[in-house]
């Protein structure tokens, strides 16, 4: 839950809905006492017996069963814990039964989180993980080959000609999982491809069993070139150390080709791992490799030494958090020959990645590689444009994609997710609108509710020259000193009511909560600062004061 969620409580109540702590008009830390008398204030106004008109009635059954809501939530210290830590939500999650009463609330978010992600692992295994991976191989060399006189003069006599782009390779593959128990889960997968005219493909169907956090095996059939059977498994050794090997039986008209393969790894350090690999058989190896993958760098320095080559190999992947970018170099020298590719990796949606990278190699020339990928969905589009390394490919290959990305971006993504933004707020303000609208009703209820003990409050108030509230109003006021706040308008709501009946003994406290959870009042400007300004006298002398949405308020002011 990045991207998580649940910073503060005051966050809580806005995304989960009620604050119960401002329904109480009571300080996060109350006591138990404290929340008694809350509770007892409240349901001397909305205990459904002290009405005997029946709309009265039913409005009074809405409110007291929030109220007593409130309370049973807050009396209770367990399930109090997991309101303060994750708000409404938590106490909803599925699961709380194994949590254990004694935990502090750090340790119930903990526990939050793993159940969480417990029951987002179920989900998973309950639908099938689809998997692909396309690729579209393009020759587009003879954009940059240079062309001799002679050639022109023999086949072009107007001296132009149409570059001729060929789909070199074309090549899908697509695998599912079918979970059958907790441990045990089958892939079907299976490729096709096409090269120069000719074409293959093939299926595997595997079965892996777990047997523990530390073990898995696997068993795998292939049919395509050639019927073949592999058996793979993973072992964690120690703490620090871990082997994944198999063996594969390749059988063809020749007979059952063995081939062997295995990793053994090494944690170095708490970023750093090192492997070292060996493959036996139809196609032998041994390479080593050390990988350090820290927050914002990533290092890899490889060598491999086999059949038919052998090399070195150096990267470095520079992470940029805050702009979800990746820049990578990588360096790559062997018998075949050199090869320098450099790119980057944007993030441009929620579940899309998009990256381009420029590789420079001898003999093989210059190549554009594009890959996007959507979920678990990958495309690459590899476009191969010189033959030898010139500057014009090389120039093109870097310039021309960030042009691209540019163009598309500011043409065709950003009024794309401008237009998705605008079609969310607007339904998010119907949604706000509909709430609006329920709160504004529970807001009138529990007015018409106070109204006895707004009047019985008043008079005591008024008889001993007490705290009397003359009007008190909530929402956006307008700060000028010669507008007073009686000039009420649609965003604010006159809440004198509510606020002389959280009047006690002359006094009135308001705790820094928000006050639009408060009985009586509701939210006229969702997402929006607001105030409450309060015109009263005290010992017949008149006051006034506003202060912010989330300030506390002590009257009479000392």
């Amino acid at each position: 839950m990045g991207n998580n969620d649940f910073d503060s409580a005051d966050e809580n109540w806005q995304e989960n809905g009620d604050d119960y702590y401002a329904f109480l008009n009571i300080q996060r830390e109350a006591t138990k006492e404290e929340i008694n008398n809350a509770y007892r204030r409240l349901s001397r106004i909305y205990h459904p017996d002290k009405h005997l008109d029946d709309d009265l009635k039913s409005k009074a059954e809405m409110l007291f069963n929030k109220t007593k809501k409130a309370y049973e939530i807050l009396s209770d210290p367990h399930r109090r814990a997991i309101y303060d830590s994750l708000g409404v939500k938590g106490l909803e999650t599925e699961g709380w039964e194994i949590v254990q009463r004694q935990k502090t609330p750090s340790e119930i978010r903990a526990e939050y989180e793993q159940l969480a992600e417990k029951r987002e692992q179920r989900l998973k295994q309950q639908r099938t993980n689809p998997s692909g991976n396309v690729t579209v191989a393009v020759n587009a060399t003879d954009f940059f080959n240079p062309y001799d006189e002679s050639s022109l003069d023999d086949d072009y006599e107007d001296g132009f000609s149409i570059p001729n782009i060929e789909i070199s390779l074309m090549q899908f593959s697509q695998s599912v999982d079918f979970p059958l128990t907790q441990k045990d889960t089958c892939t079907l997968s299976g490729q096709l491809h096409t090269q120069n005219g000719t074409g293959g493909g093939g299926i595997n169907c595997s079965w892996r069993h777990i047997f523990s956090h530390r073990s898995w095996a696997e068993v795998e059939m292939a049919a395509g070139n050639g019927p073949a059977l592999s058996f793979r498994g993973f072992r964690t050794l120690t703490k620090r150390f871990f082997l994944n090997g198999g063996t594969v039986l390749q059988f063809t008209p020749e007979g059952i080709k063995p081939g062997l393969m295995s990793t053994l790894a090494m944690q170095i350090d708490k970023n750093s791992v090192g492997y070292l690999t060996y493959h036996g058989g139809i196609r032998s190896l041994i390479s080593t490799s050390i990988v350090r993958d820290t927050e914002f760098n990533n290092f890899n320095l490889a060598v491999q030494l086999g059949v038919p080559h052998s090399f070195v190999t150096f990267s470095y992947t520079r992470k940029v958090i805050s702009q979800e970018m990746k820049f990578k170099l990588l360096v790559k020298i062997g018998t075949f020959g050199g090869m320098l590719e450099y790119g980057a990796e944007k993030k441009v949606s929620k579940h899309s990645n998009l990256s381009f990278a420029v590789v420079i190699g001898v003999p093989t020339g210059v190549k554009l590689k594009i890959k996007l990928t959507r979920a678990n969905q990958t495309y690459n589009f590899p476009i191969h444009l010189c033959e030898e390394v010139l500057a014009p490919p090389i120039f093109y290959a870097t310039v021309l994609p960030v042009v691209v990305y540019a163009v598309v971006k500011k043409g065709i993504v950003e009024p794309f997710q401008k237009e998705q933004k605008a079609t969310r707020a607007e339904k998010e303000k119907e949604s706000n609108l509909k709430k609006l609208l329920e709160k504004k009703k529970e807001a009138q209820a529990a007015q018409e509710l106070m109204m006895a003990s707004y009047n019985r409050i008043k008079t005591e108030e008024n008889n001993k020259d007490g705290l009397i509230i003359l009007q008190a109003v909530y929402g956006k006021l307008i700060t000028d000193n010669n507008v007073r706040a009686n000039e009420v308008n649609h965003e604010m709501i006159d809440v004198t009511i509510p606020v002389q009946c959280l009047v006690k003994d002359s006094k009135l406290l308001l705790h820094e909560n928000t006050k639009s959870q408060l009985p009586g009042f509701f939210d006229p400007l969702i997402g929006e600062d607001k105030l409450l300004y309060i015109m009263y006298t005290y010992k017949q002398i008149p006051h006034e004061v506003t202060i912010k949405d989330n300030e506390g308020l002590r009257l009479p002011k000392t």
